[in-house]
């Protein structure tokens, strides 16, 4: 227990490190007495690198943190529910259902004309038309897990949302003009840097929310890992122990699928990486280190994609998976061994 919170302590110490790394980086060189100034309302030496720290970058790292913690604790929710190391926090169609949502808006223009036309000039409506799309595919999802027993079969139907929802977008895609397509495909990419304090705060609420369902499920996930007769010979109500999951992982997916865009790896990969370090399955234990992963993978993974140095910024949903895919190949490779 005392090597688990010696890791617990270095994450932490880790995540405030990368978190300064992370605001000091960008196309404006700002000095670290600069930045520290800007957080503690002393004198700087330009007040626009005030208003670049505290309006871009700073929002910019915390969204970084609340992403990637929330895609690692709904993929550590999806992997423990379906007891299936393949599952992640959209597996059952949220990211498909937020796409549509998007696709409608930023390709319906050219299908349907009309009001659609001019819709995707809003970033609000953006976010509110992934909402609607991930949330139409959580509430079907919840009323299907009241009709299915078996947790597979949920699965399955989960990936079947998905395959429905990417074949109404291809469908889209195919009638829409080359400028539709490329607004739509930038979006696909996913980003971090586009939100204002507004917007952070309620992805934060959405955030806090999620991860307090998922904190009362503790209990229960230690029960699933031994096999769903257990659970329940333990007096573990399994339907609703299903729906709360559910919705923590929808909250948690789906707010980050449409306030940040569809970021792929995180939440399938984190897990796994946690528990080459952390052997433990306590979730109580894999929660935090869980959540500590995530943020610090998301603020490396951003870092990398600000390309120092450089006036560029590469997509992050590419780079999450080009840093991080090699990593987790080499890393069980070297174990030979998949905790689970």
């Amino acid at each position: 227990m005392q090597k688990t919170r010696l890791y617990l302590l270095l994450g932490f110490l880790l995540l405030l490190m990368l978190l300064l790394v992370n605001i000091s980086l960008g196309s404006v060189a700002i000095p670290l007495k600069d930045i520290l100034g800007s957080f503690f309302n002393t004198e700087v030496e330009k007040e626009t690198w005030r208003y670049i720290i505290l309006d871009y970058r700073l929002p910019k790292a915390i969204t970084a943190v609340l992403v990637g913690s929330g895609l690692a604790l709904s993929g550590l929710l999806m992997q423990t529910l379906f007891r299936n190391p393949l599952a992640g926090p959209y597996v059952l169609g949220l990211s498909s259902g937020a796409s549509l949502g998007v696709a409608m808006v930023i390709l319906g223009g050219a299908v349907f004309g009309g009001v659609f036309s001019t819709l995707f000039l809003s970033k609000w409506t953006l976010v509110i038309a992934a909402s609607l799309g991930s949330v139409l595919v959580l509430l079907a999802v919840l009323a299907t897990s009241f009709r299915v027993k078996d947790t597979m079969a949920l699965l399955i139907i989960g990936l079947m949302f998905a395959s429905l929802t990417s074949a109404v977008v291809s469908v889209l895609s195919y009638f829409s003009p080359s400028e539709s397509l490329q607004k739509y495909i930038f979006w696909s990419f996913g980003s971090l840097g586009n939100l204002a304090w507004q917007e952070v705060f309620i992805l934060a609420l959405f955030w806090l929310v999620g991860v307090t369902i998922s904190i009362f499920c503790i209990k229960n996930l230690n029960a699933l890992l031994l096999g769903e007769k257990y659970a329940k010979s333990l007096g573990t109500n399994l339907k609703q122990n299903r729906i709360l999951v559910i919705l923590a992982t929808g909250l948690l997916a789906g707010s980050i699928t449409a306030f940040a865009g569809p970021i792929a790896f995180i939440g399938l990969a984190v897990p796994h990486l946690v528990r080459q370090v952390i052997t433990k399955s306590n979730h109580l234990v894999l929660f935090p280190a869980v959540a500590l992963g995530g943020a610090i993978l998301m603020l490396i993974c951003d870092s990398i994609a600000q390309l120092p140095g450089s006036n560029l910024t590469l997509p992050i949903n590419a780079i999450t998976s080009l840093i991080g895919a090699p990593v987790v190949i080499w890393l069980l490779v070297r174990k030979k061994k998949l905790y689970f």
